[in-house]
């Protein structure tokens, strides 16, 4: 692929846009941007870089000793299914089947994310300017270790949206190393650490103009790691080699400021990227980041992350109107409807679509033609993504209260309520018969952030 032609050379572009975004004031960023982009054919602030050109290898590498552990954003499979064999709580409290709780410094919306015997979350101190990686022991809780990544040029509070932290981004682990990424002075920046937190590379991977702030999370597939940042003034998809943090191949996406992470799945004995936001969705060749196919759906900003079942896949999107859709493995639409399902994620499972709406509102879908099987109000507001254990799904409101459902499409079936914390921004890892929770405790200035781990009593 060929970067963008412009009349100013790509490296002028970039520190013209980073100093547009370091120096905010309405009419300089204005002009900075315009003097930048003169003459472009085409607007991409981002340099594009082929797989052939980078020069890296894309090896076949295995994630199979991660299928029974939690190693990214929506778990092993990447679609907020957890291992099979395992026996969560369906209900808990203050005094009833939690199992330890751990302090978390600062704030963050970013999930849990649990390999071995770690538990790993990113977070940040807000009044410090401090951007964290903090990591506890799976069987205690115990602190393991505390790593500084970024210190200072936060953006401006009016730059990142009000219900959002400067640590959206759960970080992705592969047994080895934990990749990070934060939005930090002006760029996304990825970095890698190895299991005792110790940084072992660093790559910036562009120029990133905030208007909601910053959230998708890194995605394994095989040795890369894939990063999304769509942003108003063109964003982009970009690889890095696991090992070395080199950009094995990076693409320009459409302008628009979304905020969902990529999805990777088998669609029709291929495997594909699936991203969506800026008004389309699009399946990409993970190895060389090559656009297979795009489709002019959702909407702009979308922070869901898709799903995939059967050939089939499937997207939602809340703004600046609402959308969510099934498509076909060549990106045929096959069914819609306006239902806005806009931070939560969907599940797909056993050919029913089930979706939590922002409003609490459930439902269940046909995944084949869309036909509605049921909808029920739970009540409260939810960000938190959904997730699927034995056939039930766990998901969390924003008041601290947390829903076990049934994953049946013949009725609404609630199996529980459970109350713990004040708020939950964060979607749950469910390992080993464990739910790790991040909730808020506390309100306004008095709230702290806790780490729970839930289990069985029996089981302890």
């Amino acid at each position: 692929m060929r970067a963008a032609t412009t009349t100013m050379p790509g490296d002028a572009v970039l520190r013209l846009l980073s100093t547009a975004w370091q120096c905010w004031n309405g009419g300089l960023v204005l002009s900075l941007v315009l003097a930048a982009t003169a003459g472009c054919t085409r607007r991409t602030f981002v340099d594009e870089v082929s797989v052939e050109a980078s020069g890296v290898t894309v090896k076949d590498v295995s994630h199979d000793h991660l299928r029974d552990q939690w190693p990214m954003w929506r778990g092993p499979t990447n679609d907020g299914i957890a291992p099979e064999g395992q026996d969560p709580p369906t209900h808990w409290s203050t005094s009833e089947n939690v199992r330890w709780v751990a302090d978390v410094p600062g704030r963050g919306h970013a999930s849990p994310v649990v390999v071995s015997d770690r538990v790993i979350l990113a977070t940040a101190i807000e009044p410090l300017e401090q951007q964290l990686v903090v990591a506890y022991a799976r069987d205690t809780g115990d602190l393991v270790f505390q790593t500084l990544i970024h210190e200072g040029n936060f953006p401006r509070r009016n730059e990142v949206h009000q219900k959002a932290s400067h640590a959206n981004s759960t970080v992705a682990c592969d047994g080895s190393r934990i990749y990070a990424t934060f939005f930090h002075a002006g760029s996304i920046t990825t970095t890698a650490l190895d299991m005792e937190g110790n940084i072992v590379w660093r790559q910036d991977l562009g120029p990133f103009i905030s208007k909601f702030g910053y959230a998708p999370s890194p995605l394994l597939y095989q040795s890369l790691v894939i990063v999304a940042a769509d942003h108003s003034g063109g964003g982009f998809l970009v690889a890095l080699d696991s090992e070395t943090g080199r950009v094995a191949w990076r693409v320009a996406r459409p302008p628009g400021a979304s905020c969902s992470s990529p999805m990777i799945a088998r669609i029709d004995g291929q495997d594909r990227i699936f991203l969506c936001g800026c008004d389309q969705v699009v399946a990409y060749d993970p190895h060389t980041g090559r656009r297979v196919w795009s489709a002019n759906e959702t909407t702009e900003t979308t922070c869901g992350t898709m799903v995939a079942w059967n050939g089939m896949v499937y997207a939602s999107g809340g703004y600046p109107r609402s959308q969510t859709v099934a498509l076909s493995h060549d990106g045929v639409k096959l069914w819609d409807n306006r239902i806005k399902v806009y931070e939560p994620s969907l599940l797909v499972t056993d050919g029913h679509v089930y979706a939590i709406s922002d409003n609490g509102i459930a439902y269940c879908w046909s995944a084949t033609d869309g036909r509605e099987r049921w909808k029920h109000r739970l009540g409260g507001n939810f960000s938190a993504s959904p997730v699927l254990c034995n056939d039930k799904i766990f998901v969390s409101n924003l008041s601290g209260k947390h829903f076990v459902l049934a994953a049946n499409p013949e009725e609404f079936q609630e199996i529980a309520v459970n109350s713990l914390g004040d708020d939950c921004y964060a979607s749950p890892a469910i390992v080993g018969g464990d739910i790790f929770l991040r909730l808020g405790m506390g309100i306004g200035e008095q709230r702290r952030e806790k780490l729970v781990c839930l289990r069985r009593a029996s089981d302890n």
